[in-house]
Formats: C-alpha cells, structure tokens, sequence
C-alpha cells in the first residue's frame, strides 16, 4: 500500500489517523472501519490526504472518506459506472458520475458488499496509464486468459466478456464474493473458477453465443436442483440469458454450494467438468 504525503508535508496515513482520532466516538470508528474494508479490499491501495480530507485511489480515485455531524460519507467517484447489487448507495443518486453511502449512527455496512463496490471501482478505474491489450475471444465470443490463481485473471476474464455478457459477470462476481468472503478464485480452461481453499472448487461461468452457461459441481445437492442437465450426476448448469440474472435464486444457489465439498481436478472421475 502506497501513503502519499498531504499538503503539510505529512504522510497522507498519519493525517487519517489523526482526523480518526479527532472525530473519536462513532463517526471515529466508523470511518476506521470503512478505511480497513477498502485496504481489505485492495492492498494496493494508495492512501492520499485532498480536498482537507482522506482519499483512496488505485489507478484514479476510488472513493473518499467525509464526516459530518450525523454521518459519516463515502464517496466513490465513479460510483454511477459499476452495479450496486446490494444498494448500498444511499445518496448522491441523482448524478452521472459519482454515487455515495451515508452511514448514520449504529449503521452497519455489509463488508462483503462493501469490499466488492471497492473492488469494482478499481477494476473500472483500470491500470494507471497503460492501455489494456484487446482480449482474444474465443467460439462463441468467450475470452481467451491464461491460466492462473486469484481475482486479477478472473476480473480480466470479465472485462473481456462482450457486451451485456460483461455486466452479468460483474454482477455474478460480485454476488459470489458478498455471499462467501473467504472464496478464492482462479481462471481454468478459459473460465472463471470459485472455490474454498482446502475444499475444491464450487462454481465457475462460461461465455457462449447466446448466454452466460453457470457450472455447480455438486449442483444435483442443491434446492431447487438447477435445471440443466450433465453428464455427470453431481454436476448442474444453469443459463443466463440478457435480461435474466435472478439475484436472489443464485445467491441462494451459491451458499448452498459453497457449504459442499467441491471438485478437485485430478481427484475426480467426473469426464464433463470443463466448460
């Protein structure tokens, strides 16, 4: 994490603590809170003091810390450009650029929620003055990523995704990282992967012509049981088609197969479990 210097000469991390220790009682702790979720979220967070006040930017502005008398205010600047499953934005609606949450006395915010906003924003913020190369996409319009371990192959996974695919990515990955935390990622065979370390993997999405194709490994486990249909008795598929993303059913879908023993490849005689 990089601490920039503020106007007095200070390193921009001393003169949060301060303003934290200044404000004391709630709006002390709840800005140290919310400034722990967004290093959480991104270790590569740059801590800034602008505008008398913190800011956290990673590749341009993410999001800014404000405390007022009854309430404390972050503000992302780019808010307006990415979804918000959860709604946690709750003020500044009416632009087209910025979006902000108020956090009020004895609120608390969803940290999974939280940490996936901020995670968004620096996705779309993008690496600072580099230009992304084109993704290759592959039969039926799929990205083509090496193979690799963590959320940067799976968040370029996504921004390779054309068109409306793209948006139900983000909103898939966002969906599964406020439904489990601790959930480790990777991209196999040219598909996003989800699983629980020490447990294998539980899902992964796919890119075809006409829909986003969702992978349960121990989908026949789950209720309802997932409608389409594998080779393998434990494995379900499950279609997303524009206009069709039903939050609440796969959120539902992801807890339940999150809590099982998941596909471990060389473990597993399933023939049919890549995309």
């Amino acid at each position: 994490m990089m601490k920039t210097k503020g106007a007095t000469g200070k390193p921009a991390s001393r003169l949060i603590d301060q303003r934290i220790r200044e404000l004391r009682g709630w709006r002390g702790e709840t800005l140290a809170r919310m400034r722990a979720l967004i290093l959480e979220a991104d270790p590569e967070m740059t801590e800034e003091w602008k505008w008398d006040g913190p800011v956290w930017s990673h590749g341009g502005v993410v999001c800014t810390g404000e405390a007022y008398t009854k309430v404390v205010k972050l503000t992302f600047a780019r808010g307006a450009s990415f979804p918000d499953p959860s709604r946690l934005f709750n003020s500044s609606l009416g632009g087209n650029t910025r979006r902000a949450i108020d956090i009020h006395e004895g609120e608390k915010v969803d940290a999974g929620a939280f940490k996936a906003l901020v995670k968004a924003a620096v996705a779309l913020n993008g690496p600072p003055a580099k230009k992304a190369k084109p993704v290759k996409l592959l039969s039926g319009g799929n990205p083509q990523i090496a193979k690799a371990e963590g959320d940067a192959p799976v968040q370029a996974y996504i921004a390779g995704m054309p068109g409306w695919k793209r948006d139900v990515g983000r909103r898939l990955d966002a969906l599964i990282v406020r439904n489990v935390p601790d959930v480790r990622k990777a991209v196999k065979w040219n598909s996003p992967f989800y699983g629980i370390k020490g447990q294998g993997w539980f899902l992964s999405f796919h890119v075809f012509t006409r829909y986003v194709k969702v992978t349960f490994f121990g989908g026949a486990s789950l209720r309802p049981v997932p409608p389409g249909a594998s080779k393998h008795e434990d494995v379900r598929h499950f279609d997303i088609h524009e206009g069709e993303l039903d939050e609440a059913q796969m959120a539902a879908w992801v807890k339940q197969a999150a809590a099982l023993p998941g596909w471990v490849p060389g473990q597993s005689s399933r023939g049919d479990l890549q995309p």
